[in-house]
């Protein structure tokens, strides 16, 4: 080692973290290089509208994580009323674009993301009228915020599912708040992270040779006699008690797996070759484990796996319906590479009856060296299989001529394969949307939605509510000249052009139309469902509630709480960086949250 002034160098550190590491380090945890990737890759625009709080709070919450960009959309002027909500404007924003505003200020808590402030109309901007799809292109997200005029959403939505974007659309107004998902027609998810506990995958029912032989190598000691042990003529005393106490060590620390293994062939061979199969035979099988010893922590570990451990590794439905999906057969050169490894898998189960190993080991006891080796023998077989298919893969693109620089990257097959038995596939539909024009369906979901009407802690007249409010706007809107730098929109509550002169006489008037509104829309619900008509007091009870929720949105006039606004933002940011990255499983529906009694409830609609 070099040496300064009779000093030792130390070596120079290595895999020292870098500056965007320690920045991220937390997030990098939860989602990983390739999350973060994604993230920074990423164009996110706004639709913002109305008091526009909850949208700027859930940038917020993406523009911390290190999103790549966004943009805003917001041709609203900032006013008084906006310095007492949105904590991204100051006194020196009064009457300067809010977009602008709020971007300027956004941008300020991470340098590394970029913002952009769009200060036209949604119907300038996106020429709604043609119905052009190129003014999306850019965007890769899109989250819009209620209140907006019906047949821009509907353009909105059109356009965007043409382009396989996400769009969430959100609604906040006093103590409430919604959001609705719209996703892809398919949307794979890989890495939807399950629960350690449920990832598990042993194959002691089916070994394959270098674990039975390793299993047995260290279970050997199991098949002598304790009496023989140490017991040669000229064994000293001391020698034999040093000999039994080495066979104690080594029978502790005789990995519980293995144990399993050695137990199932003694069972086999007196069951005519089979395993324990129902629950009758694998508690039987625990009292044989347990027999071989009473004390020893792994033994321990080995009773208490032995119903886990012990089932076959059978695929649920619904990852074979992923993998057997059209997608899988209909192939071509431009296929997502999820549907290529998705076909390779699904021709590796039929030909192995079971899906490729993921390789992970559980903790358990057993010395450092022992263990080890045995994650080892399972990494070994988790790459064999993972080649296996990525052979495959490597197959049909070339039965598709699928371009170079389109080819599958052995990495996403390897990631597949660890989690082939967790995958999870969203097949995105459109949210729910009030014409003016025409009757609202709630199509398959109806059902389930009528049902969710008798329970009274159900948020299903939230929902039916904001949809009520939504129809309100989408019948009342006027085409009277916009104010400065925005639309007007009508919403239940705020101005109103009745000519009412009495504000409680404009409020209750609203109170009353939507409330109308959401009772018909009830009234649909139950009709479609099929399941006839609730019986009082189930019938009147459900009117009552959904009347409540209808008075208190009514009630706030259209106007944002920002604390309401900020745990909503929060909640909308997090399902955004689920799609972003296609990491653990997004909400499908609408999510509703109760501010009144802190309660969250998602419906799939």
């Amino acid at each position: 080692m070099a040496s300064t002034n009779g000093q030792e160098v130390p070596p120079p550190l290595q895999d020292i973290p870098t500056a965007k590491e320690k920045k991220y380090d937390r997030q990098l945890r939860l989602w990983g290089a390739a999350g973060q990737v994604a993230l920074e890759e990423s164009h996110i625009l706004l639709l913002n509208s109305g008091a526009g709080v909850t949208g700027v709070e859930t940038l917020k919450n993406l523009v911390l994580p290190g999103i790549g960009q966004f943009s805003i959309l917001d041709s609203a002027i900032v006013t008084e009323a906006d310095l007492g909500v949105n904590f991204f404007v100051e006194d020196a924003s009064l009457g300067r674009f809010r977009a602008a505003e709020t971007v300027r200020m956004l941008e300020e808590l991470n340098p590394g993301v970029k913002g952009h402030a769009i200060t036209e109309t949604v119907d300038t901007f996106f020429d709604v009228g043609k119905g052009e799809v190129a003014p999306f292109q850019p965007y890769n997200l899109i989250i819009v915020a209620a209140p907006i005029e019906p047949t821009w959403l509907t353009h909105i939505l059109h356009c965007a599912q043409a382009l396989h974007i996400p769009v969430f659309y959100l609604h906040c107004v006093g103590y409430f708040s919604s959001f609705a998902v719209t996703l892809p027609p398919a949307f794979p998810i890989v890495d939807t992270h399950p629960d350690p506990t449920a990832t598990t995958d042993l194959r002691l029912l089916k070994p394959w040779p270098a674990l039975a032989q390793f299993a047995a190598e260290k279970t050997a000691m199991l098949n002598e006699s304790e009496s023989s042990m140490g017991e040669e003529d000229d064994a000293t005393s001391k020698e034999r008690e040093a000999a039994k106490a080495r066979r104690a060590h080594d029978k502790a620390h005789i990995p519980y797996l293995c144990l399993l293994l050695h137990y199932l062939e003694q069972w086999k061979q007196s069951h005519d070759g089979n395993v324990p199969a129902t629950y009758k035979e694998k508690t039987a099988f625990r009292n044989l484990v347990r027999a071989g010893d009473y004390n020893e922590e792994n033994f321990d570990e080995a009773c208490t796996a032995v119903l886990r451990a012990l089932n076959p590794p059978t695929p649920p439905s619904s990852i074979l319906d992923i993998l057997s999906a059209p997608e899988t057969h209909n192939l071509t050169p431009e296929t997502p590479a999820f549907w290529l490894i998705a076909n390779a898998i699904n021709q590796f189960y039929t030909k192995h009856n079971q899906l490729p190993l993921p390789g992970s080991v559980p903790d358990m006891k057993a010395e450092s060296s022992v263990y080890v080796q045995l994650q080892n023998i399972y990494k070994s077989k988790a790459r064999d299989d993972s080649a296996e298919v990525l052979a495959t893969v490597r197959e049909l693109e070339k039965e598709t001529n699928r371009p170079q620089h389109l080819a599958v990257d052995a990495k996403e097959v390897e990631n597949f394969c660890k989690g082939a038995a967790h995958i999870h596939l969203v097949r995105g539909r459109a949210f729910q949307t009030a014409q003016s024009d025409a009757s609202l369906r709630f199509g398959d979901g109806a059902k389930v939605l009528a049902m969710e009407l008798s329970m009274p802690e159900s948020l299903v007249g939230l929902h039916l509510a904001f949809l009520a409010w939504d129809r309100y706007i989408a019948t009342h809107s006027t085409s009277a000249a916009p104010e400065v730098g925005g639309e007007r929109l009508r919403v239940p509550g705020g101005a109103t052009t009745s000519g009412a002169d009495d504000d409680d006489e404009a409020y209750e008037a609203d109170v009353a139309k939507v409330t109308s509104i959401a009772h018909t829309l009830l009234d649909h619900l139950i009709t479609e469902s099929g399941t006839g008509f609730l019986e009082d007091p189930e019938y009147s009870e459900a009117r009552e509630r959904v009347g409540k929720f209808v008075r208190e949105l009514v009630r706030a006039g259209g106007g944002e709480l920002h604390n309401v606004a900020s745990v909503t933002g929060g909640l909308v940011a997090q399902e955004v960086i689920k799609v972003v990255t296609r990491q653990y499983v997004p909400v499908e529906g609408v999510c509703l949250f109760d501010g009144v009694q802190g309660r969250t409830q998602v419906l799939r609609v």
